[in-house]
């Protein structure tokens, strides 16, 4: 007749998942996936009851009880957290030895995976739990796949994005994002400044030493005008040498024509293009949203406009906010372009 010793190890290789109790309902042995999931917390010498809970057949409330359900499933929870539910058959043993009990049955696969990170080696080679665990790895990898492949996308499509609404040459913003910008203000009902900048002189440096330089002279401008504002300002290039910048809840005169002033001087200082010195300078406009009842980036642009137009009038590398007698200045400028 074999005995427990005997019949433990050969349970542990077929039945990774079983306990062995004698006819007092002391645990003789149990699986090392068992082991596992009680994290190296031996059962041995400790009574049955005291680390599973039987909840069903209610019917069971002793050893004996247990030892008479032959066949029948029973359904457990243990005890110490996570309080993991499991299924099992009893099987007694000869001459009255005690009984086997086959917990493969019913570890939820999720539950094993997430609790206790078991794998297809804590099962039988024959328990359907390994192809249970076989769909609930392929499930992950596939899931992961997804999650990478949708990172990647979602990578993509900012990036997109953000190319639709930079400027390539300088990396500022374009007139996309400024009209988005704005267009975002005027909904939220925040307070903002418009400034309008044209560079003055832009186009000899063209003209001299070619559009390479002018391109260098552009992201240099594109630098100076990001180091004059703060991260929360939006810098635009909406044409050739055209710029608009936009404060947002900066009402505040003075501080906006210092501002103005302080980028014009930098604006001044020598470029170089390798050998060569390219010098320029800017005029600027600027218009508060405050001006009128219900802004509207149109009406707004078109003062700004105004106001820069006044600016160079007044013998550029000036600042001017907009004042409604300009309109008649602009109106005359544009007449005899066309006539």
């Amino acid at each position: 007749m074999m005995n427990l010793a005997d019949l433990a190890g050969l349970a542990n290789q077929v039945c990774p998942m079983h306990v062995l109790i004698d006819a007092e309902g002391m645990v003789v042995s149990h699986g090392p996936t068992l082991h596992k999931v009680r994290q190296g917390e031996s059962w041995i010498g400790k009574p049955i009851f005291d680390l599973l809970d039987l909840q069903r057949p209610r019917s069971v409330k002793s050893v004996d009880d247990l030892m008479a359900v032959e066949g029948i499933k029973l359904h457990f929870q243990l005890r110490a957290e996570p309080h993991t539910r499991l299924k099992g058959v009893l099987v007694p043993l000869p001459s009255g030895q005690g009984a086997f009990i086959n917990l493969s049955f019913g570890i939820s696969v999720l539950d094993a995976v997430r609790d206790f990170n078991l794998t297809s080696q804590d099962f039988s080679p024959t328990d359907l739990t390994i192809e249970m665990l076989y769909l609930v790895e392929a499930k992950s990898a596939a899931m992961e796949a997804s999650r990478q492949l949708n990172l990647r996308l979602q990578g993509a499509k900012i990036a997109a994005e953000e190319q639709a609404f930079t400027d390539t040459l300088t990396g500022l913003k374009n007139r996309r994002a400024m009209d988005h910008v704005l267009n975002r203000l005027v909904n939220s009902g925040r307070d903002f400044a418009l400034m309008h900048v044209d560079l003055d002189f832009f186009k000899q440096v063209n003209d001299t030493f070619g559009h390479a330089a002018g391109d260098t002279v552009l992201q240099r401008v594109a630098a100076i005008m990001v180091d004059c504002t703060r991260k929360s300002d939006t810098v635009a290039r909406v044409g050739g040498d055209e710029f608009v910048l936009i404060f947002e809840g900066l009402l505040d005169r003075n501080r906006l024509n210092d501002l103005a002033n302080r980028l014009i001087a930098r604006l001044e200082e020598p470029i170089m293009y390798g050998a060569e010195v390219c010098r320029i300078s800017g005029s600027a406009g600027t218009v508060l949203s405050s001006s009128m009842a219900r802004p509207d980036p149109a009406v707004l642009l078109h003062q700004a406009d105004v106001a820069l137009y006044a600016a160079k009038r007044a013998g550029r590398a000036q600042h001017m906010f907009y004042l409604p007698e300009y309109e008649a200045d602009m109106v005359d400028h544009q007449d005899s372009k066309s006539a």
